[in-house]
């Protein structure tokens, strides 16, 4: 394990020392997930930008097509001339083709590179057209593939309340509430302890003791 983090290392340094004998400034590595569940994703990501030569990593959990990405423009905000921003994909940096157009005309203007995966845009000169051409190729892909993720979603949904199944959190009920806490509410209802004692006899914190109360108060 040491001798693999060693070389990662080793490569990272070796990617940056590339760059800079290029006149590279920064290299900024940008990871994003649409949710917060999608932690071990995040941090592959995080992990594989590292191994690629990102000095610095940005990551945030929005969705691709949200326009408003602190992260991302936090990196937009800071970039020079000759700075490289790397995704380990394209659909990272975005799933909108309109929002990649913007992305890439951005960076024409400050003259950075784009790097997703194995792809790189050198934006610092005037873009080929076959490669501008392959770029809106990618986001193109991105968007539909989203689409139809959404599409797939609604569908499973609508399928499953036409057959009568019940989605989102269970309702929780007085007989399916922890017996460390039902044990200890006779004592609470008297009055003989607090509610931060209640929470530390029942093991439970102070949101969760409430929400426990309401119910068995309703």
């Amino acid at each position: 394990m040491i001798k693999l983090q060693y070389r990662a290392i080793l490569n990272a340094y070796g990617t940056f020392v590339e760059y800079a004998r290029k006149g590279a400034n920064m290299i900024y590595g940008y990871a994003r997930c649409s949710t917060n569940d999608s932690k071990q994703d995040i941090d592959r990501q995080i992990s594989e930008l590292k191994a690629q030569g990102a000095i610095k990593v940005y990551y945030e959990y929005k969705s691709g097509t949200d326009p408003n990405r602190p992260q991302l423009q936090a990196i937009k905000d800071i970039t020079q001339a000759d700075d490289i921003i790397i995704a380990t994909e394209l659909s990272r940096f975005t799933r909108s083709v309109h929002q990649l157009c913007h992305l890439i005309e951005w960076a024409v203007e400050r003259r950075v590179t784009i790097k997703a995966g194995g792809f790189a845009v050198d934006c610092s000169k005037e873009l080929e057209p076959t490669i501008e051409g392959m770029i809106l190729m990618m986001g193109i892909f991105a968007q539909m593939e989203r689409k139809l993720t959404v599409q797939r979603v609604k569908s499973g949904v609508a399928h499953a309340k036409s057959k009568g199944v019940r989605l989102g959190r269970p309702t929780l009920t007085k007989s399916k509430l922890p017996q460390t806490f039902l044990d200890h509410f006779p004592t609470f209802q008297a009055g003989e302890i607090t509610k931060a004692e209640y929470a530390r006899l029942s093991g439970l914190s102070r949101p969760t003791l409430y929400r426990y109360i309401d119910i068995m108060k309703n």
